[in-house]
């Protein structure tokens, strides 16, 4: 019997709910879908120091490894102000504020479907993760 490869949207879940575990800030999801191919969401979070993004990357790994998922790769270990992990259909950025100002991927992706995980409607547990899955209408 094959495993259930965990995809998409339950991947998102995971990737945020460990990234607040760590007290990421201003973590925001984009439906990149229709944008592109290499990937289906993009999921940015901005660290208060770059100890706190190595924290960030630790645990967001250890949570989907948890769940049989394993990373493609890993760029900007150590003291980078920016982290990536691929995840396949999910790509997690993890930023100082300066990098995530200066490098600006909410605009450059802009027009792509965004949520921002911080707003908490997601922590009530009747209330599932579909807020990526609308427009947020305050962000435009």
């Amino acid at each position: 019997m094959s495993k259930q490869v965990m995809k998409g949207e339950e991947l998102v879940k995971v990737a945020v709910a460990a990234l607040e575990d760590v007290k990421a800030q201003d973590v925001l999801v984009i439906d990149v879908r229709d944008k592109q191919s290499i990937t289906d969401y993009m999921i940015i979070a901005t660290g208060t120091s770059n100890r706190q993004i190595g924290a960030m990357l630790d645990k967001v790994r250890e949570m989907v490894k948890a769940q049989g998922v394993r990373p493609l790769g890993e760029e900007g270990k150590g003291d980078s102000d920016w982290v990536l992990l691929d995840l396949d259909d999910v790509i997690v950025h993890m930023m100082t504020a300066a990098a995530r100002q200066f490098y600006d991927l909410e605009r450059l992706w802009k027009g792509a479907e965004q949520s921002r995980a911080a707003d908490g409607k997601h922590h009530s547990p009747e209330n599932t993760h579909e807020f990526f899955t609308k427009l947020n209408k305050d962000q435009e």
